[in-house]
C-alpha cells in the first residue's frame, strides 16, 4: 500500500481542481439494484453483522491492518455508459485510478452532474466529495497516516506528520496541544498541568470559496492560533481534566466536550468549533500519562463526522502520542550524549605563548554523537605546551567514558612535567587497570617555543604531518609503538625541529582511513591537500589555521565517515632568541640584588623601562623565597611576547601559597605583592623542583 496524499499541495487524481476539498476521499455509491455494484461478503450471507474492522486504542491498530499479501476490498465497479442516471462520461476508459490505498476517485467531469445519491439516501450537489464510507477506506487512511507519523524522529516532525496526514483528508483543520514542559520517561512532573498550542494546520483561505470555520459576520483570521488560547492550565476536577482522563475521543457536541473545549481553546471556542458533529476532541496519551490533546475540525458545509471516525481519531491520537513520547526520550538521550561529549573534550583551547591552536571534532554519525577520539592542549612550565590526540577503540558511550578517564590521566601526568614516553607508559598502566580489552592509540608531543624543538612519543597512532612555511608537507618519522593497553611495551620519544611558521597536524585514523582507502593512502591524500592549500597563500604566508582545518575535513568523501575524527592543528610562532633572557643564580644572600640588576638591564634593552620598578620588586621577592630553601642554582628567565613573563625555578618541590601574615611576622608578604601587582601568577611542580612565574602587561 502507498500513502494517501493528504496535503492540499498534492490533490488526488481525478478530483475537480477547483474543489476546495480536492483531496477528500470520494466513494461513489451506485443506486440500489445496480448489477455492476459488487456485493460485499458481509451482505452475501444472512446473519448478524461482524465486529467492526477498527478497534479502539493505538495498540490494536497495528494488528488490525491487513498485511501486504492480503487483498484489500475491491473498489466499486465502473458503470457502463447509459446505466441508471449516471452520465456516459463515467465510462471513460482514460480515467486513472487513485493511488494505492485510496478509493477510486470520480472523474473531473462528474462535477458537471446535477446531483448524486449519498450513501445515506440524501442528495448532495454534484462534485461534492463523500466521506469515507467503508471500513476498508478508513483502514487504508489510518495505515498511511500512521506510517507518515512514524517517519518522524523528533517532536516537530511527528506533530507535523499528524497535521499533514489529517488535513484535508480526514479534517479541514487541526489543533495540537502538548504539555509544557513535556514529561520525560518515568519523571513525575511537578506543578499544574499546562497545555501549550504546539501547531495548527488548515486548508488555506485562498483555496476556500465557500467560507471558513467562523460565521460570515465574524472576520476570519489567517491562522487558527489568532482566536485560540496558546496556554491552557488543566484545572483538577474540571471538565477538560475529565475528558483527558477518559482517554477516548469525543464529539464536540457531547456534554463533556462542550464544557471542556472552552477551557482548552479559550473564550472564543464557539467561533472555532462548528455546530454538530464536526469537531472531535482526542486526548493524546503516551505510555504512562496524557501528554496533550488534538482537536479535529470540519467545515460547516462538509458532512459531519460519523461514529466510526472516533476510532480513526483514536488511532491517530495514540500513534502520535507514542511517537511524541519516544521523541522526547530520544531528545533526552541526544542531550545527554551532547553534554557528555562536550565535557569530555576541551570547551576552549588555551592560548600558550609562541603557538596558535585550532581543533575540530566530528562524530561517526549523527545518531552516534559520542566516541572515543579526543584531543587536548595543556600548558606546561617554561612556556611549553603539550599536544595530545588519542583514539579509544569504538565510538559508543563506553568508549567515551574510557576516553574521559584516559584524558584526565594525561592531564594529571602532564602537570607533573613527565617526559612524553613516561606519560604514555603511565597511560598504558591506567588502561590495563580499566580492563583487559581497553585499547587506545595516543600521540603525545611537547613543544618548546624558546628552543623551537618538539618532542614526540607515539603509541600506535598515525604519524603527524608538518606543513612547512614554504608549502612542503612532511610526514614526520616517529616510531609507531604499541597501542595503549597492550602492556609490557616501552615507548620511545624523538626530538625534532619545529621551525617558526610551520604547522603541525595531529589527527585520528578516522580522517585518513575508511572502507574505501587504507591508512597510508589517506595520509598521502592529506599531505597533498595540505600542500595544495599552502600554495594558495604563497610561500611566505602560511594558510589561516581555521581555514586549513576546514580544508582538511573537505577531503572526506561520501564513504569516508566510518569513524570519529579528532583534529588538532598547532601553528609554531616560537619566541625569538633576542626576546629571551636567561640566568643562573647561586643560592646566596646576594642573589636577590643580582637578580634586580639583571632584570633592569634586560628591560632597558627591550625599551620597557616603565616596568623596571614593578619587575625589580617582584623578582626580588620571588628570588628571595627561592634561595632561602634551594640547595642548587636558581634559574631566572624573562620572556618578552605580548606580555612580559618572569620565571624563577629551584629544586624545592613544595609549592608556595598565600598566607595571612601576622602583625609580628617579619616575612610572608611577598606573594601578596605578587598577587596584587602581577597580571597573572602561578607555581608549577616539576620533576626536579618547581617554577614560580608571573606576568605583567607591557603597556
Amino acid at each position: 500500500m502507498t500513502e494517501n496524499p493528504t496535503s492540499y499541495e498534492r490533490p488526488q487524481p481525478g478530483v475537480d481542481p477547483v474543489d476546495p476539498r480536492g483531496a477528500l476521499l470520494h466513494t461513489p455509491t451506485p443506486p440500489p439494484g445496480d448489477p455492476a455494484r459488487p456485493v460485499p461478503a458481509a451482505e452475501s450471507t444472512p446473519g448478524p453483522p461482524g465486529p467492526p474492522a477498527l478497534t479502539q486504542g493505538g495498540a490494536d491498530a497495528e494488528h488490525s491492518q491487513p498485511s501486504a499479501d492480503e487483498p484489500l476490498a475491491a473498489p466499486p465497479a465502473r458503470e457502463k455508459p447509459g446505466d441508471g442516471d449516471h452520465p456516459a462520461e463515467d465510462a471513460d476508459p482514460r480515467r486513472h485510478p487513485g493511488p494505492d490505498g485510496i478509493p477510486v476517485q470520480p472523474d473531473a467531469g462528474r462535477a458537471a452532474a446535477p446531483e448524486r445519491r449519498s450513501g445515506q439516501g440524501g442528495a448532495l450537489p454534484g462534485g461534492r466529495p463523500t466521506p469515507m464510507r467503508r471500513d476498508g477506506d478508513r483502514l487504508r487512511f489510518v495505515g498511511a497516516a500512521t506510517r507518515r507519523i512514524a517517519r518522524g524522529m523528533d517532536l516537530d516532525e511527528i506533530v507535523m506528520g499528524l497535521c499533514r496526514a489529517t488535513v484535508p483528508t480526514f479534517a479541514d483543520a487541526i489543533l495540537v496541544y502538548l504539555r509544557d514542559p513535556l514529561p520525560v520517561g518515568d519523571e513525575r512532573p511537578t506543578g499544574p498541568v499546562v497545555l501549550r498550542l504546539r501547531r495548527t494546520d488548515r486548508i488555506p483561505e485562498e483555496r476556500d470559496t465557500e467560507g471558513g470555520f467562523l460565521p460570515a459576520q465574524t472576520p476570519e483570521p489567517s491562522e487558527l492560533s489568532a482566536v485560540t488560547a496558546e496556554l491552557c492550565e488543566v484545572r483538577p476536577g474540571g471538565a477538560l481534566a475529565e475528558v483527558l482522563r477518559g482517554v477516548r475521543p469525543v464529539f464536540a457536541d457531547a456534554p463533556a466536550a462542550r464544557a471542556a473545549l472552552p477551557e482548552l481553546l479559550g473564550d472564543d471556542a464557539e467561533l472555532v468549533v462548528p455546530a454538530g458533529q464536526r469537531a472531535i476532541l482526542a486526548p493524546l496519551r503516551g505510555r504512562r500519562r496524557v501528554i496533550g490533546a488534538a482537536v479535529f475540525l470540519r467545515r460547516p458545509e462538509r458532512l459531519a463526522f460519523e461514529p466510526d471516525d472516533l476510532l480513526v481519531a483514536a488511532q491517530l491520537a495514540t500513534h502520535s502520542a507514542l511517537g511524541i513520547d519516544k521523541a522526547v526520550l530520544y531528545g533526552r538521550e541526544a542531550y545527554i550524549a551532547d553534554e557528555l561529549q562536550r565535557t569530555m573534550l576541551p570547551e576552549t583551547l588555551p592560548r600558550p605563548t609562541g603557538v596558535r591552536l585550532a581543533s575540530r571534532y566530528l562524530p561517526a554519525a549523527e545518531t552516534a554523537r559520542v566516541g572515543g577520539d579526543w584531543y587536548d592542549a595543556i600548558p606546561l612550565p617554561g612556556s611549553r605546551v603539550a599536544l595530545v590526540v588519542g583514539d579509544v577503540m569504538g565510538h559508543s558511550m563506553t568508549s567515551a567514558a574510557i576516553m574521559g578517564q584516559l584524558r584526565t590521566t594525561a592531564q594529571t601526568l602532564a602537570g607533573l612535567d613527565l617526559p612524553p614516553q613516561e606519560v604514555l607508559h603511565h597511560l598504558d598502566e591506567q588502561a590495563q587497570r580499566l580492563g583487559t580489552d581497553r585499547m587506545a592509540t595516543c600521540l603525545y608531543a611537547v613543544y618548546d617555543p624558546v628552543s623551537h624543538r618538539i618532542t614526540i612519543a607515539n603509541a600506535g597512532h598515525p604519524p603527524p604531518v608538518l606543513l612547512h612555511l614554504g608549502g612542503r608537507a612532511e610526514v614526520l618519522r616517529v616510531p609507531a609503538g604499541a597501542p595503549i593497553g597492550v602492556g609490557g611495551v616501552d615507548f620511545e620519544a624523538v626530538e625534532l625541529d619545529a621551525p617558526a611558521g610551520g604547522t603541525l597536524l595531529l589527527y585520528t585514523d578516522g580522517l585518513v582511513e575508511s572502507r574505501l582507502r587504507d591508512v597510508w593512502t589517506g595520509i598521502n591524500q592529506l599531505r597533498d591537500r595540505l600542500a595544495a592549500t599552502a600554495q594558495l597563500t604563497g610561500p611566505d604566508h602560511p594558510p589561516p589555521l581555521e581555514a586549513l582545518c576546514d580544508e582538511v575535513l573537505d577531503m572526506l568523501g561520501p564513504g569516508d565517515r566510518d569513524d570519529d575524527i579528532a583534529l588538532l592543528a598547532a601553528r609554531f610562532d616560537g619566541i625569538a632568541p633576542n626576546d629571551v633572557a636567561y640566568w643562573f643564580l647561586e643560592p646566596e644572600d646576594a642573589a636577590p640584588g643580582k637578580a634586580r640588576k639583571l632584570a633592569r638591564r634586560a628591560l632597558d634593552r627591550w625599551g620597557l623601562q616603565d616596568l623596571s620598578d614593578s619587575v625589580e620588586l617582584l623578582v626580588s621577592e620571588v628570588v628571595t623565597n627561592a634561595v632561602r630553601y634551594a640547595s642548587r642554582p636558581v634559574t631566572l628567565r624573562l620572556l618578552r611576547t605580548d606580555v612580559l613573563r618572569c620565571e624563577v625555578g629551584d629544586d624545592v618541590p613544595q609549592l608556595p601559597r598565600l598566607r595571612q601574615a601576622r602583625a609580628t611576622d617579619e616575612g610572608g608578604r611577598g606573594l601578596y605583592l605578587v598577587n596584587r601587582l602581577a597580571r597573572r601568577w602561578g607555581a608549577t611542580r616539576l620533576s626536579t623542583g618547581k617554577v614560580v612565574w608571573f606576568e605583567l602587561n607591557q603597556t
